[in-house]
């Protein structure tokens, strides 16, 4: 409750305030479920909103739509509000606004791969070091580029337009590998899945836009519908930390101010560190340290002190712990860590008294006007003015379609990105390609149009040529025949003609030879008779010589021998004549 420029939190033996000038030294909240921690931060962000501060709220149970509407009165109220010594408590509704990533249930509120960065989208898809290197990479060509990342569909483009261009940008900006871009790629899908296609895009949520106040100078209460992302934990915790990363980024340095320029609680704040690399965490602790300079303050809601790291749990001067219950050795020694926390109070043992806690009740610790740490108190909670538990949800969802940003930020824009140009890009070279082949087709559709005629052609020809090549055979064998006929009848009238003459011949030979025998026959008649006359003159002759031409018996018988060898004689010399004369011819 805002009480006299100062907010008041508590009630024990007197009255324990927040002083509004060190509100940015960021506070915490905590306890065991169901002690009282919603209802705190209630209190908290009616007393920030009257003293005109914005306040932004994580509703992860839904309960805390409610403050749109005015507190309902009741015996068990009354009895609060008396047991405080509230005067002129009245119920009221505080100016709401309502936001969801995913737009069911507020104002859609996105976020651009590029606002997002590398480092926090690692950590969101859980990458490996060599992984988030190479995401870093993207981001990097992507901005040489002039490519901008506004949504999922422009980061995957990225990865496939660098994992295609490896071999290039490896040289240029490290080694990019394969099985880095496609793991890169599968996480994108379990995100997408989770529904991260609605967290991205455009327009962003500019987050000067939680920082208003309402007619009547409140600040305005803007709550974050978080039912649904708190079942993506690192979604969650992505996007708180994504908030308090813009603030720090955008705001001008202010110094110490009377009073905070927003205030900021994270409900379930343990999801923010489960599991963090030391990078993440170190860019944690460096955010909430800085930001207190930009007259920011962070409040943590968590369930024990021990969810935080120590390096934040540092930052965190104002404290509100509510009952933590210890029924294990480590529950035990988060119970002394949280009392040890504490300025301790002689009054009490702190540890015990966080063990004995009821509902509604809480040790409080605040920084005083020159930023010591109070003395720890045990109080009650002052109860709040707007309504407990969720608003009515016709309420709620009028207040949203009326409202001014509704219009902003309802309708998804998907200007032309990396996507658009990597697709254009691939498009045109796809266009072009296509050109290439229709062009190449046309070429081999016509090449083979020409080979086709020229195979008829040649095909055409080779007949021709075979056809011509038969005739000639055909004309050559008919004039082989007609040269062998010819030759054949040639040789048969040459043959004939020798033969006759060759018959002429013999004829004639055959002629000669009988007029040569007949001549043969009468020159040898003539020379036999010659002979055998002159054989006989001589025959008379010698025997007259010999007998002296007287005739006796004796001389007879010598005349018929002698007469016997003459003839021989002559028939001898006779044939030697007649041989010489014609030869051995007949």
């Amino acid at each position: 409750m805002y009480d006299n420029g100062k907010i008041w939190i508590a009630g024990a033996d007197q009255r324990l305030y927040l002083n509004p000038a060190m509100a940015n030294r960021h506070g915490l909240i905590a306890g065991a479920t169901g002690t009282g921690k919603t209802i705190t931060m209630k209190v908290l962000a009616e007393s920030f909103s009257d003293m005109g501060v914005p306040v932004f709220l994580a509703d992860v149970k839904g309960d805390l739509s409610g403050m749109c509407q005015e507190g309902v009165d009741s015996e068990n109220m009354q009895a609060r509000i008396q047991k405080f010594g509230i005067e002129n408590f009245t119920y009221k509704k505080y100016t709401t606004r309502f936001w969801d990533i995913f737009g069911e249930n507020g104002i859609p509120a996105r976020v651009t791969i590029s606002d997002m960065g590398p480092v926090l989208l690692s950590r969101l898809l859980g990458l490996t070091e060599v992984q988030a290197g190479v995401l870093n990479i993207v981001f990097r060509v992507a901005d040489d580029h002039g490519l901008l990342l506004l949504d999922l569909k422009d980061l995957r483009a990225m990865l496939q337009y660098v994992g295609d261009n490896r071999a290039e940008f490896t040289i240029e900006y490290g080694n990019v590998s394969t099985a880095s871009v496609g793991a890169i790629q599968r996480a994108l899908l379990a995100f997408e899945d989770e529904g991260a296609n609605i967290f991205f895009g455009e327009p962003a949520l500019d987050i000067r836009d939680w920082m208003r106040t309402d007619l009547d100078g409140r600040g305005i209460i803007n709550i974050l519908s978080s039912t649904r992302l708190i079942q993506s934990p690192g979604v969650y915790g992505i996007f708180l930390l994504w908030m308090l990363s813009e603030l720090f980024e955008k705001l001008p340095e202010v110094g110490d101010l009377p009073k905070p320029r927003m205030i900021f609680f994270f409900d379930e704040a343990h999801l923010l560190f489960n599991d963090a690399p030391k990078a993440l965490v170190q860019k944690i602790v460096q955010v909430v340290k800085l930001i207190r300079s930009k007259g920011v303050g962070v409040y943590f809601i968590s369930q024990s002190p021990s969810d935080i790291p120590d390096e934040v749990l540092a930052q965190l001067s104002n404290r509100i712990q509510h009952a933590l219950r210890a029924y294990t050795p480590a529950e035990m020694k988060a119970v002394r860590a949280a009392a040890a926390a504490f300025r301790e109070n002689p009054a009490f043992k702190t540890q015990d008294v966080l063990m004995e806690l009821g509902v509604g009740e809480a040790l409080v610790s605040c920084l005083d006007d020159s930023g010591i740490p109070t003395m720890v108190q045990r109080a009650s909670i002052l109860p709040p003015q707007s309504r407990m538990g969720a608003a009515d949800e016709d309420l709620v969802r009028s207040m949203i379609m009326t409202d001014e940003f509704e219009l902003k930020y309802r309708e998804a824009v998907d200007r032309e990105s990396a996507y658009e140009i990597l697709v254009k890009a691939t498009q045109e070279l796809i266009a072009q390609a296509e050109a290439e082949k229709i062009r190449l087709e046309e070429e081999a559709e016509a090449a083979k149009i020409a080979e086709a005629e020229e195979k008829a052609r040649q095909k055409e020809e080779a007949a021709a040529a075979k056809a011509a090549e038969r005739e000639a055979i055909a004309a050559a064998k008919a004039a082989e025949k007609e040269a062998l006929a010819a030759q054949k009848a040639a040789e048969k009238e040459a043959a004939a003609a020798a033969k006759a003459a060759e018959k002429e011949a013999l004829a004639a030979q055959k002629a000669a030879e009988r007029e040569a025998a007949a001549k043969k026959k009468v020159f040898e008649r003539a020379a036999t008779n010659a002979a055998n006359s002159v054989a006989r003159s001589v025959t008379t002759n010698v025997l007259n010589t010999v007998t002296g031409g007287k005739k006796a018996s004796t001389g007879t018988i010598a005349k018929r021998a002698a007469s016997t060898a003459l003839n021989s004689v002559m028939r001898a010399g006779t044939s030697s004549i007649m041989r010489g004369l014609f030869g051995n011819k007949k």
